[in-house]
C-alpha cells in the first residue's frame, strides 16, 4: 500500500518553544490515521504542517507526492480541511456557503447531496449565524468534501458535539474511508481514535512516543486488565495475591479491584474465590483502553 503523506525529522518552534520536535509518520492511502496527545503535545502544529497552513522550521514532508509549503494550487484540489476553529460570515446562508467554496474547485461534488447526508438539508437557506453548534460543524465538514478530496483532514472533529451527533460522525469517516480516501484525524477522545483509526500516533511534548494500531498499542505496553467485584461480607484477605496471574489488588469498602494479565486471568480470579467459598456480587471485567496507554505514556497532570 502506498504512501500518501510522508513526514521526516518535521521541527516546528516559537520563540524559544519546540513545538514539534523531529516527527516522522507515513500515512497510507485508505487508511485513517488519527494523532492524539494532550493538549499542547503539537497536535494542531503537525497537521497544519502537513496541510500546508504552517511553515516548518525543519524536515521533510510530501502530501500526494508533492511539498504542501510550495504547491498549494496542485494540493488544494485534492485535498479537505475541517479546521479546529472556523468561522464564515454571520448573515452567509448554508447553500451560499455550498457553492461559494465549490467555485474554488475544478472538481465539485453535489452540494444538496451532501447537506443532506450531513442532515442540512432543511438548512439550505439558513443562514450561518442562525446554526447550532453540531450544525456548524457538519457544515465545515462538507465545506472540506465539496471538491471530492483525495485526502480529509479532521482537526478535533467531534469537539462540542453530543453522544448522538458524535456517533454520526463517526459514521460518516469511516463511508469516507469506504470510498477509498484518507482521512488523517486528530482527536483528545480515546475511545473515537481506538474506534476509528487504522493506526494512532501519540504525541506528547512535540514528539512520537508510539505509533501503532490501537490493538498492538494495548497489548504491547501491558496495560494490565481488570476485574471489579463486591463483597458484601467479605474477608480480610482473599486467596488471590499468590496468583501468578494477579499483579495487584485494591479495596475501597464493598468493592474490590484485581488487576492482572494473561488470557487465563478472569477465570482463575473467579474460580479461586469459588474455590474458597467466597460470595461476590456485581462481577465485571474491564479490558485496557487505548485511554489507559495514553495515560500510562503521557502522564495524568493537567495540561494547558
Amino acid at each position: 500500500m502506498s504512501s500518501v503523506i510522508e513526514v521526516y525529522g518535521l521541527r516546528k518552534t516559537y520563540d524559544e518553544v519546540v513545538a514539534v520536535d523531529d516527527v516522522s509518520f507515513e500515512v497510507l492511502q485508505g487508511e485513517i490515521f488519527g494523532m492524539v496527545g494532550p493538549n499542547g503535545a503539537g497536535k494542531t502544529t503537525t497537521i497544519e504542517c502537513v496541510e500546508g497552513l504552517r511553515q516548518p522550521d525543519g524536515g521533510h514532508i510530501r502530501l500526494l507526492g508533492e511539498d504542501p509549503s510550495t504547491a498549494h494550487t496542485a494540493i488544494s484540489e485534492c485535498i479537505g480541511i475541517q479546521l479546529q476553529e472556523s468561522a464564515i460570515p454571520a448573515r452567509l446562508r448554508v447553500g451560499e456557503a455550498m457553492s461559494l467554496f465549490g467555485s474554488f474547485y475544478t472538481r465539485q461534488a453535489d452540494a444538496r447531496d451532501l447537506l443532506d447526508h450531513l442532515g442540512l438539508t432543511e438548512k439550505w437557506s439558513t443562514s450561518f449565524s442562525k446554526l447550532s453548534g453540531g450544525q456548524k460543524q457538519r457544515l465545515f465538514i462538507a465545506l472540506a468534501l465539496i471538491n471530492q478530496p483525495e485526502v480529509i483532514f479532521f482537526d478535533e472533529l467531534t469537539t462540542g458535539l453530543d453522544p448522538q451527533a458524535r456517533r454520526a460522525m463517526w459514521d460518516l469517516v469511516r463511508q469516507i474511508q469506504d470510498q477509498g480516501r484518507t482521512v488523517f484525524l486528530t482527536t483528545h477522545f480515546m475511545e473515537e481514535a481506538e474506534r476509528l483509526c487504522d493506526r494512532v500516533a501519540i504525541i506528547d511534548h512535540g514528539k512520537i512516543v508510539a505509533l501503532d494500531t490501537p490493538e498492538e498499542l494495548i497489548r504491547s505496553l501491558g496495560v494490565e486488565k481488570q476485574i471489579v467485584f463486591i463483597l458484601p461480607d467479605g474477608p480480610s484477605e482473599l486467596p488471590l495475591t499468590d496468583l501468578p496471574q494477579v499483579d495487584r489488588i485494591e479495596r475501597s469498602g464493598e468493592r474490590v479491584v484485581v488487576y492482572g494479565h494473561g488470557e487465563r486471568f478472569a477465570g482463575t480470579v473467579v474460580t479461586a474465590l469459588e474455590h474458597a467459598g467466597i460470595g461476590f456480587q456485581d462481577l465485571r471485567t474491564e479490558q485496557p483502553t487505548l485511554e489507559d496507554v495514553f495515560l500510562a505514556l503521557t502522564g495524568r497532570e493537567m495540561r494547558e
